[in-house]
């Protein structure tokens, strides 16, 4: 009999151990847990998006975007590591949080009521409008009736409701097809190249993809600003959206969301048809020359972004001279040269070098308490403006009671600097600040188009080479799937 029970003591014990080992795995685990607790449990956020310009992308190998940004903040809020699953369609993503593979969507989706039957939508984050986007060479149609083409527009989005609402309330002929394969920066990509006549998309999305697709005109909006927010299963947990409240409020509070919308949104604004088409006519055919020098001396910053400064100072003309005496591709004074040891201001490669070095002092100047992803922007006002003119603008930012270290209050400042009633309050008097606003701006407009489009061309090139390899091994081209309203 004891022999008996110690084989029994033994196979219990197995029997536990194997059950511990086996219980995350378990469907039902954690079933008796909020979803909050359930995921700090596991130690992870899962979060579910889509690839775009703004939601999550990668540069330099790392990963990007707003909507990263935000989860990785909001997974550190919780104490947890953050796991990001990206999908290729809106039905993919929906699909995660039917199926329990995603805990909530982070992908710069509309507010629409229709999904609230069966999903809750966390804070919005930003607004946006519903616009029909056409390509520029086209006639441009003045509303939903006018359209004389294709539309195409996204399966599964916020769009689909609008224009079933449209139909019914104002263009009974109104038609379009429903792509179930090609997101919404496809079929948008798919317009600029003049294979689609129409489609719908946001104003964010449009405007940040206009800076790598000039083509790509707005016709009208289609809607009034609506939020975006991110997506959670519904049920009668609460849990994660209450935590997903008390976050938001937090970084509201300390400034941090205001800087996150001034980081990816504050430089989208308006869109110049052709400066643009001027600058990626640059890249093609004076960039690759000089590409070498900037990647050089680029140091401890993207080479992409001293390519863009450089564009801004001289449109990349080595014999640029300004009327007040300024020479070269990144224009430099003859005393600024002279201090870097540049003897010939109008030699491409040293006046980039010296602009780089010049750029890394200012960096070197920027107060410590200004977040580190900010700095180069408080760096190149005071390269354009100088130094000291950038402290009278953080002070003025202060006593106007914003926050000196906050690139979004002090840029609104900048313009203050020309206008007496302020400058006579500041330490150095008045400066160009106008100029300064702009020139940052610039510059990183020039440095998303950049980036974007040198992108574009690395993919255009795989997918030609996929291309042509599949059809040397005999495979047919496969067309897209579009779905007839």
């Amino acid at each position: 009999m004891k022999r008996l029970k110690i084989n029994y003591l033994f196979i219990g014990l197995v029997t536990v151990l194997l059950a511990l080992a086996l219980w995350p795995s378990i469907p039902w685990y954690g079933g008796g847990k909020d979803a909050l607790s359930q995921i700090k449990s596991r130690g992870v956020l899962r979060i579910s998006t889509v690839n775009s310009p703004l939601t999550y992308y990668t540069i330099n190998n790392a990963p990007a975007g707003m909507d990263y940004e935000l989860a990785k903040r909001f997974a550190d809020y919780l104490g947890v590591k953050l796991e990001v699953t990206v999908r290729p369609n809106l039905g993919d993503l929906f699909d995660d949080l039917d199926d329990g593979k995603a805990d909530l969507l982070a992908a710069g989706l509309i507010y629409n009521g229709e999904r609230l039957a069966h999903y809750q939508s966390g804070p919005s984050y930003y607004s946006v409008s519903q616009q029909l986007v056409y390509r520029i060479d086209k006639p441009r149609p003045k509303n939903l009736g006018d359209l004389k083409g294709r539309l195409i527009v996204q399966s599964g989005s916020a769009y689909l409701s609008t224009l079933r609402s449209a139909k019914a309330d104002s263009y009974p002929d109104l038609d379009w097809a429903i792509s179930t394969d090609q997101g919404q920066k496809a079929l948008l990509e798919a317009v600029a190249d003049g294979k689609l006549d129409y489609t719908v998309g946001d104003s964010v999305t449009i405007g940040l993809l206009q800076r790598i697709h000039p083509q790509l005109a707005v016709a009208f909006d289609i809607t009034d600003e609506e939020p975006v927010t991110w997506y959670l299963p519904r049920n009668e947990d609460d849990s994660l959206n209450a935590a997903m409240l008390d976050f938001y409020s937090q970084m509201g509070e300390e400034g941090a969301m205001a800087r996150l919308e001034e980081k990816y949104l504050g430089h989208v604004g308006t869109f110049d048809y052709v400066d643009t088409r001027t600058f990626l006519r640059a890249i093609d055919n004076t960039l690759p020359d000089i590409k070498p020098l900037f990647e050089k001396y680029s140091a401890s910053m993207d080479w992409r972004l001293l390519a863009a400064i450089s564009y801004q100072e001289s449109h990349w003309n080595p014999q640029a001279t300004s009327p007040t005496g300024v020479r070269g591709m990144m224009m430099l004074t003859r005393n600024t040269a002279d201090s870097l040891d540049v003897n010939d201001r109008l030699d491409p490669e040293q006046s980039i070098r010296g602009g780089s070095e010049y750029l890394q002092r200012m960096m070197e100047k920027v107060p410590e308490t200004i977040p580190e992803d900010e700095r180069i922007w408080f760096a190149l006002a005071a390269y354009n403006m100088g130094y000291a003119h950038m402290l009278d603008v953080r002070k003025l930012t202060q006593k106007q009671g914003g926050n000196p270290d906050s690139w979004a209050d002090v840029k609104l400042r900048l313009p203050m600097l020309s206008q007496k009633r302020y400058y006579t309050q500041t330490t150095y008097g008045y400066a160009r600040g106008h100029e300064a606003y702009n020139y940052v701006e610039n510059i990183r407009k020039y440095q998303i188009s950049l980036v974007g489009y040198l992108q574009e061309q690395e993919k255009r090139l795989a997918r030609q080479s996929a291309l042509e390899a599949e059809l040397g091994a005999g495979y047919p081209a496969v067309e897209p799937k579009i779905a007839m309203n």
